[in-house]
């Protein structure tokens, strides 16, 4: 007894979707097959964020946040283009880990001047400390994939910080969005945030390091 034919591929369902998923394929070689590189996507990433710099010094808090933003999408493209499209090289992934840690670390010093000039001493401390911070969290897992270790673990990985660091810039005094002001609390957040997940990753390297010697 012959069984009776299954529903067309994909159902109904595949059927609405897809002149659309046809769509996206197209889209995706064609970009594929352009002269776009990951490398490029980077370095716009990088000219966001010192657009999102400068506009800071400048109290342009709102623009900024749009442009650290939209650089920080940059920044998170570059891996999934070199995935998608074969383009990627053991250069193009040093370059974008390079860039991220540049692209923070002029936000945050801009983030560190303007409370200086207002007078914050504590918040301005408090910038030079989470540029520490996510320097040594982007170490340790450096570190530890070096020594074999896969290290991902932490509260305070670069998405979290990129989101924490954008509502604080487009929620600062003088942004236009509601009577409050959330830069400084975003600063110590990361502060916390970033120590705790240092201290995560040294923990978790020493645990598997153990336990790879205990199995030796």
């Amino acid at each position: 007894m012959e069984s009776s034919p299954g529903p067309p591929a994909g159902g109904r369902n595949g059927q609405r979707n897809g002149p659309a998923q046809e769509f996206r394929e197209q889209a995706r070689n064609r970009l594929i097959q352009s002269r776009l590189t990951p490398n490029a996507i980077s370095m716009v990433g990088l000219v966001g964020n010192v657009i999102a710099a400068v506009l800071i010094t400048q109290e342009m808090f709102v623009l900024a946040g749009v442009a650290f933003i939209l650089g920080s999408i940059m920044d998170t493209l570059d891996g999934r283009y070199s995935r998608m499209s074969g383009k990627g090289t053991l250069f193009g992934a040093f370059l974008d880990s390079t860039l991220d840690r540049i692209e923070e670390g002029l936000v945050l010093t801009a983030i560190a001047w303007y409370f200086a000039e207002q007078g914050d001493s504590l918040a301005a401390a408090g910038c030079v400390y989470v540029v520490l911070g996510s320097l040594m969290v982007s170490y340790t897992r450096a570190r530890a994939e070096a020594l074999g270790v896969e290290c991902k673990v932490g509260l305070a990985t670069r998405p979290v910080r990129v989101v924490l660091l954008s509502i604080g810039i487009v929620f600062a005094t003088g942004a236009g969005i509601g009577d409050f002001d959330l830069l400084a609390p975003a600063i110590y957040v990361m502060a916390a945030l970033t120590t705790i997940t240092v201290i995560q990753r040294v923990w978790h390297v020493r645990r598997e390091l153990s336990t790879e010697r205990n199995v030796d």
